[in-house]
């Protein structure tokens, strides 16, 4: 099975699993002796996450904008370095532990299976025993295999400790289901093992369980026969082992395939909103670039006319041409900043132009109008002295206060709303202001309408300020440079 043909960035997280001792004391019953252990806790851990595959790959896929993945054929990368680390600081902890609990149950006298080797014997059983978990993420299947030979071979001997080995068997079964790449030897190699340890089941059973003439069963006061009530136990006992065994690796293979799934499908979503913002971006410096074309036009066509009237009035009056050449310098001089401004956001996919009528500061009632209609309390305001403003400033002004309305009527929930208009000395100030939510319900900073007012009040080299007010509701100001306000005749301003 070979790697899917989309790939993505994903992450993943081993389960590392512990097991504990919850209430064994003393030597069982002689015929309990078939048991593989006495499992009571099960946990997972998450190491920290990896990509499945290379950053730069999944970065064209997205580009490519690819279908989804079969997510049934996906395969789970292999551990990271710290998970490979974890693998050791566990085996090391298991054979901690089963050093302990050897030297243990040697000073008690109470061996599992009534008889056991010399100590020195099972020290070496309690080293071997752990030791493939080191490498069990990396590969878990010549893990499972080499741990179940170890566990039917440390039975056969029968040393003294019995709790540690099927603690290690859960972990190389559960590994396998968790890690193994190929889903097919996952499945059937847990299940060959779990039926070699049935059949040795039977096999130590046969062998551990006393002949009815025997006393083991002495003791026994419960209403079904002794040695059948031993068969059942073991049998339950070793059911339940291998069945959670087995399930809990499946689930934490199927967990990493959801995480990979939802990592997946998070960075498709990030692409696209990317992308959709980079569209809405082109598409609104092509629409500044609209709505500045008739400004521009009209600079160089009165500059043209002036021109002319000053070259025919040249020899004939002195003071018109004078008048005339005047306005060709202020003129020019507004064009050439609106140009400047607009060379440094346009496209060169801006070739279709339009024949429209660019909305300046006096259409602002008709916005406040139109606010009106839709069932929101407006009021208008202009503070400071009117006067001439630039038609691109004027232009993007009306933009700015067009979209707050529209904002505050479509996501506010406001009752009322109000509409400054202050001429300063320098620049031009709009604020549009309400009383509704906020900051709840509102496009983020990065929205369509916000980066497209953000583009407009850019070209003028103004700025844009836009969030919750300190009490109620929601602000957005832009303030844009106009020049100083022009002196009266007598020199004051």
């Amino acid at each position: 099975m070979g790697r899917p043909g989309v790939e993505a960035t994903v992450t993943q997280s081993g389960a590392a699993v512990t097991a504990r001792n919850a209430g064994w004391h003393g030597a069982p019953a002689p015929g309990a002796s078939a048991t593989f252990g006495f499992l009571a806790s099960w946990s997972g851990t998450n190491p920290r996450p990896r990509p499945a595959w290379p950053p730069e790959e999944c970065a064209t896929l997205a580009r490519m904008g690819r279908e989804e993945p079969d997510w049934h054929r996906w395969r789970r990368p292999g551990p990271t370095p710290a998970q490979q680390r974890l693998d050791i600081g566990i085996a090391a902890a298991v054979l901690v532990g089963a050093l302990g609990m050897t030297v243990l149950i040697n000073s008690m006298g109470a061996f599992i299976f009534g008889a056991a080797p010399g100590l020195s014997e099972q020290l070496i059983w309690s080293v071997a025993l752990p030791v493939p978990l080191v490498w069990r993420r990396r590969y878990p299947f010549a893990v499972l295999v080499v741990v179940s030979v170890l566990f039917i071979a440390a039975q056969v001997r029968q040393i003294g400790d019995n709790l540690i080995p099927s603690i290690v068997l859960f972990l190389a079964i559960y590994t396998e289901g968790a890690w193994e790449r190929n889903r097919t030897i996952a499945s059937w190699s847990r299940i060959g093992v779990i039926v070699v340890m049935f059949g040795w089941m039977v096999v130590s059973m046969i062998l551990s369980l006393p002949w009815p003439d025997s006393t083991e069963f002495t003791d026994a006061a419960g209403p079904l026969d002794p040695m059948f009530a031993s068969i059942l136990y073991g049998f339950v006992f070793n059911v339940m082992f291998f069945a959670a065994a087995y399930w809990f690796g499946n689930l934490a293979w199927l967990s990493a395939r959801r995480r990979a799934e939802l990592e997946w499908r998070a960075e498709e979503l990030r692409a696209s909103q990317e992308q959709n913002t980079r569209g809405a971006i082109i598409a609104e410096r092509v629409r500044i670039a609209r709505d500045l074309h008739d400004v521009v036009a009209h600079h160089v066509s009165v500059m043209g006319v002036q021109a002319g009237a000053a070259r025919r009035a040249l020899d004939k009056d002195a003071g018109l041409a004078r008048t005339a050449l005047r306005t060709v310098e202020q003129t020019a001089r507004t064009a050439i900043g609106e140009l400047r401004g607009l060379l440094g956001v346009l496209r060169a996919e801006d070739s279709e132009q339009e024949d429209t009528t660019s909305p300046g500061l006096d259409r602002l009632p008709e916005l406040v109008s139109s606010a009106r209609s839709a069932g929101l309390e407006v009021r208008h305001g202009v503070y400071g002295e009117p006067r001439p403003v630039p038609e691109g400033v004027a232009v993007s002004a009306y933009r700015v206060v067009q979209e707050a309305l529209t904002n505050v009527v479509k996501h506010a929930g406001a009752r009322t709303a109000e509409v400054r208009v202050r001429y300063l000395d320098s620049t031009l100030e709009v604020e549009v202001t309400d009383d509704g939510r906020g900051a709840a319900n509102r496009p983020d900073g990065n929205g369509f309408g916000l980066a497209g007012m953000r583009e407009r009040v850019a070209v003028h080299g103004g700025e844009l300020e836009a969030g919750p007010r300190r009490d109620v509701g929601y602000r957005v100001r832009a303030s844009l440079p106009v020049g100083a306000r022009p002196a009266t005749e007598d020199g004051v301003t």
